[in-house]
């Protein structure tokens, strides 16, 4: 019971310093926000590259991936680059806020609920009760905050797919690290894992919404 709380305490430490660190640098944008993408995606990147090393797949899988990881990985950076330099904060926002409630959603929803598993082979944990919970509250933080931001160009229920693509980035990097043989990504953040961990979601919410940003079907209400 100590140790179960004492890990606890150090879950939520690193969860705030984290939260403050990018809650900062998304604040300021500008330089502060490219280098904590800059960094961010350069960590992620590393820990990608050494789940795939570690993996029991064919030679030519293991080469897809090491091209393919570091393709996703930049164009994610460059969708929320972009959507924070052009859209706002509150545009970004709302992209983080989506994949942040749809953790905290599948978390409690699978907890509360329970029932049939997701996918056993791959993340035994994972519930379809969380799925739908994860994916009603990405719906519900897409509506708020992409209401806030005053976001045009996509409904804004798009949020119940954006919760399921978050979760299928989850499911990816849960099948990497089975096939690896390791419970996370890296060390890097006490009580967390790896920085990989953290944002497996936010890589393919982050690709698509920052392509449709940049193909100028995402944008946001000019002001007045």
């Amino acid at each position: 019971m100590t140790s179960g709380k004492s890990d606890l305490w150090v879950r939520i430490g690193s969860a705030l310093i984290l939260f403050a660190i990018a809650g900062t640098a998304l604040w300021f944008g500008g330089l502060a926000f490219g280098l904590l993408l800059l960094v961010g995606g350069a960590l992620v990147i590393v820990e990608w590259l050494a789940l795939v090393r570690a993996m029991t797949i064919g030679g030519g899988a293991k080469t897809a991936l090491n091209v393919l990881g570091p393709l996703l990985v930049l164009g994610a950076i460059a969708g929320l680059w972009f959507i924070r330099d052009q859209l706002g904060m509150t545009a970004a926002l709302w992209v983080f806020g989506m994949v942040w409630a749809t953790d905290i959603g599948a978390y409690f929803a699978g907890r509360a609920f329970g029932g049939a598993r997701l996918a056993p082979k791959i993340s035994p944990s994972k519930t379809w009760s969380g799925l739908i919970g994860g994916m009603i509250a990405a719906l519900i933080a897409s509506a708020t905050i992409g209401d806030r931001a005053g976001i045009i160009g996509v409904p804004l229920w798009i949020g119940l797919f954006m919760g399921l693509l978050a979760q299928l980035g989850d499911l990816v990097q849960s099948w990497m690290k089975r096939r690896a043989g390791v419970k996370d990504s890296g060390k890097l953040i006490p009580g967390h894992g790896g920085l990989f961990d953290r944002v497996d979601g936010v890589i393919p919410v982050a690709l698509l919404l920052g392509a449709l940003a940049l193909a100028g079907q995402l944008g946001v209400r000019a002001a007045g």
